[in-house]
């Protein structure tokens, strides 16, 4: 007791200190992203760190070539100042979409911007081989030139994948995938980062990040295209389930005695109430093979018939009151073509899925058309694989008292 004693003053280890600091460099990498270009200052403000913890993450950020300088613009005082932000002149990254008929490749930069103009399209081959051999001819062609640093390529894929394993498990509408991992294969093949996301969690990201979901932490992506599926977004956060399965309300049963679908059931979601759905049931009964570019560009849409137009209305409507009382989104985005058929066609929809729905449930969900595309949906994904790759997700808590302390060295 009459001794003296010494308070010990605890020293961040070197471990503690690296992830610190990668953990500041993901939060200046997310709010760059959220808020666009960004003084040092802004930064710092938006993201909730000190500015000279938000300045050292933006120094490191910009050796690593994530980040590049902005021209100088006005600060509110009239003192130059210069911005700064996500790589797009200097780095890259690439975006697949592999989808029924068609492949897309698209690049952009990490801002998520596509190059549009460079965009290469080719016809899904029949072998899985075939596509692989396509895939990497379009991806070496961004390569070959010299410019920015291409950091990684995402890969946007239907059906069931397995995120462990990094796999297609079952796809009803690609079955050359079961089995198989593109992104492990074409990583191989480019030497590039690859990371392959379900179709819907992709565009589930792309919609946060590029469209209409930016301030939102709870929504859901229908996407009733090749097949119905869906993501959602809780909590800020990808419900993936426990082995990235999460989402495949396609395959719900509807109809017990209805279509044969891809997955060897009957009466699936997806065989009544997509894009595909619709084209395949109004080509069995014409007798031609037809796709929705077909009935889009027959103006008077001899080929579609009020009742089966409302037999998808009806399926629609279903679909998303399940969305709506499972998930309790705040909002349901819709990503589909098939409206573009008729005027009024997308509120009709909306009007079944009030008649279905929970009241309490709908009356606090907001629904309407996406934003976002599969070739976003894409980049996304490697972007969103390049972010995590600083520092994994930590629970908001722990996030919150880690940047708590790195203000305090």
């Amino acid at each position: 007791m009459g001794g003296d004693h010494h308070t010990a003053v605890s020293q961040p280890s070197v471990f503690q200190s690296s992830l610190l600091s990668r953990i500041n460099e993901r939060q200046v990498f997310r709010t760059l992203q959220a808020h666009g270009p960004l003084s040092r200052a802004e930064v710092a403000r938006r993201s909730g760190i000190s500015v000279p913890t938000a300045s050292k993450a933006v120094e490191s950020l910009l050796r690593a070539g994530l980040l590049e300088e902005g021209h100088a613009s006005e600060a509110a005082r009239g003192r130059p100042a210069r911005h700064v932000r996500l790589a797009n002149r200097t780095a890259g990254v690439l975006g697949l979409v592999l989808d029924v008929g068609l492949c897309r490749l698209v690049g952009a930069g990490l801002d998520g911007k596509l190059h549009s103009e460079r965009a290469v399209v080719f016809p899904t081959p029949p072998t899985y081989e075939g596509f692989l051999d396509a895939a990497t001819d379009a991806a070496r062609s961004f390569l070959a030139p010299p410019g920015a640093a291409m950091l990684g390529l995402g890969i946007s894929m239907p059906g069931l994948i397995d995120t462990h394993c990094r796999q297609g498990i079952l796809s009803p509408n690609l079955p050359m995938t079961d089995g198989r991992s593109p992104s492990l294969d074409l990583a191989e093949r480019l030497g590039l980062e690859c990371v392959l996301v379900q179709e819907a969690h992709a565009l589930c990201l792309a919609e946060r990040w590029y469209g209409a979901a930016k301030d939102l932490e709870d929504f859901a992506v229908l996407d009733v295209t090749t097949g119905v599926g869906l993501g959602v977004m809780s909590g800020g956060r990808l419900l993936n389930g426990h082995s990235g399965l999460a989402g495949e309300i396609g395959h719900i049963t509807v109809q017990p005695n209805g279509r044969l679908c891809g997955c060897g059931n009957l009466g699936c979601l997806e065989t009544l109430a997509c894009d595909a759905a619709l084209a395949e049931l109004v080509s069995h009964r014409l007798g031609r093979r037809l796709s929705l570019d077909d009935l889009l560009g027959d103006r008077c849409r001899p080929g579609v018939t009020a009742a089966e137009l409302d037999d998808v209305v009806h399926y629609l409507g279903i679909g998303l009151a399940a969305v709506v009382n499972l998930f309790n989104p705040a909002t349901l985005f819709v990503h589909g073509r098939l409206f573009e058929l008729e005027a009024g066609l997308f509120d009709r929809v909306l009007d079944e899925t009030r008649r279905r729905a929970l009241p309490p449930s709908l009356a606090d969900c907001r629904i309407v058309r996406a934003q976002a595309t599969k070739p976003q949906g894409a980049v996304a994904a490697i972007i969103e694989h390049l972010t995590n790759a600083l520092v994994p997700v930590l629970p908001a808590d722990l996030f919150r008292a880690t940047i708590a302390a790195s203000d305090k060295e």
